[in-house]
């Protein structure tokens, strides 16, 4: 049985950061960030049926053309991510009245739609890129036993090419979800790599009064090429989604509107048109699926 002090709920039985409980998801979820995307999401919706919100996660459910999907805000960065996954992971398979893993296991799809900035100038502004892979220069999920579902060719390629301060801790790499991809894939969308940093500012090479330990970090992923594999773009959690979920059986997928151009030095002119675009797109391949 899994202990108290280890699966936190709350006096109505849901679980404790998330506020939800099992009958509140659906088996597909869309993750976003920012809180207040959630409704930019919802209000494509024929029905909401359930909104909850506790601290930065904010949750609604309800129906698009036909099909049930959950949208959920994370909050910012892998250590949000390590909440979300672990307590959906608890709303589907643990019985949350016996404190036991349940016999038959369910897996959730779930798909990331972000905002990110592209490394390549032949990726432009208001595009859409597709995570192949997720790569994480972050330390969260080495505190799992991930072997089993990462890639190592890869991470040995990078840290060779970066000259990469194992002080830093190991970066890893974990590939989408196939199926995922299979459905949600066009000739419209880039796919590469996108790597996840555990911060904003030094951890993705940006630098205002304080030196970073790699200034040329970012150039040098920039020109990382593993079997036509490009760093695509720089974000805070598609790694830490796709590792957890591959430990637990999940599907995941991490779709982001590239707003910023970090090669050109460039910015969106409308980000919330390209956005709303991303959306879209993703909601109708989700229904059709």
């Amino acid at each position: 049985m899994i202990q108290a002090s280890e699966l936190i709920l709350n006096p109505d039985g849901s679980v404790y950061h998330l506020n939800l409980r099992p009958e509140h998801i659906a088996q597909d979820i869309i993750f976003v960030g920012d809180q207040n995307r959630v409704e930019k999401i919802t209000q494509f919706f024929d029905s909401i049926e359930f909104t909850t919100q506790k601290r930065e996660f904010k949750t609604q459910t309800g129906i698009y053309k036909g099909k049930r999907i959950t949208v959920m805000s994370t909050g910012i960065g892998p250590d949000n991510i390590d909440i979300v996954l672990n307590e959906l992971d608890a709303l589907v398979n643990i019985d949350l009245q016996t404190r036991l893993p349940k016999k038959e296991l369910t897996s959730l799809n779930i798909i990331r739609i972000g905002t990110s900035g592209s490394l390549q100038p032949d990726i432009p502004i208001d595009s859409f890129v597709m995570s192949k892979f997720g790569l994480g220069l972050d330390n969260m999920l080495r505190s799992y036993l991930i072997d089993e579902v990462s890639q190592n060719a890869i991470e040995d390629a990078f840290i060779m090419h970066t000259n990469w301060d194992i002080r830093k801790g190991r970066p890893y790499v974990i590939p989408c979800s196939e199926t995922l991809e299979k459905s949600i894939e066009s000739d419209q969308i880039f796919k590469g790599i996108t790597a996840t940093a555990g911060g904003f500012y030094g951890p993705q090479g940006r630098v205002l009064r304080l030196k970073i330990q790699d200034e040329d970090l970012n150039s040098k992923m920039d020109n990382f090429n593993f079997n036509d594999n490009r760093i695509t773009n720089l974000e805070m959690e598609t790694a830490a989604i796709y590792g957890l979920s591959a430990l637990l059986g999940h599907n995941a997928l991490s779709l982001n509107a590239i707003i910023a151009n970090r090669a050109s030095g460039t910015f969106s002119e409308d980000p919330y048109k390209a956005v709303d675009e991303l959306i879209a797109y993703t909601l109708n391949k989700l229904a059709d699926k």
